[in-house]
């Protein structure tokens, strides 16, 4: 059962994080927006953005605390692929203005086009890789 409470739960923590930074501080909880726009934030503007940024990085430590184990997390690729596959992601959310935070949760929410738009564009990418390489024709 917990195979299906798991996901929803972390779903739906993600969804009202997203609605109370949004009402709070009126803020898009998009983690490459705030990460990286604090270099430049003034002191005021950095705190909110370390607060979130650590709540990330404790979320772990948490259910392991909750559940007595550390989440699941596995990949079948390797290091020579995982390094050019986050760079390519990196650089697309700068291309792109945003990440799947972003433009997947916070912008279909508010009904931007620029996130439909976004969102169309990543999944149509996603789908295409992930065809290509499980047929094995990007090998």
């Amino acid at each position: 059962m917990t195979a299906y409470l798991d996901p929803l739960a972390g779903g739906a923590l993600i969804g009202a994080a997203a609605a109370l930074l949004l009402l709070a501080n009126g803020r898009i909880a998009g983690i490459s927006g705030i990460l990286g726009g604090l270099a430049g934030a003034e002191a005021r503007d950095r705190a909110w953005r370390l607060a979130f940024l650590v709540g990330l990085l404790a979320g772990p430590v948490l259910y392991r605390l909750v559940s007595g184990d550390w989440p699941a997390v596995g990949s079948v690729a390797s290091w020579p692929v995982l390094v050019p596959a986050g760079l390519l992601v990196g650089f697309g959310t700068r291309l792109g203005s945003g990440c799947t935070s972003g433009h997947g949760v916070c912008g279909l929410a508010r009904l931007s086009p620029r996130s439909f738009a976004a969102v169309a564009t990543f999944m149509a990418c996603a789908i295409v890789t992930v065809f290509l390489v499980r047929h094995g024709l990007a090998r």
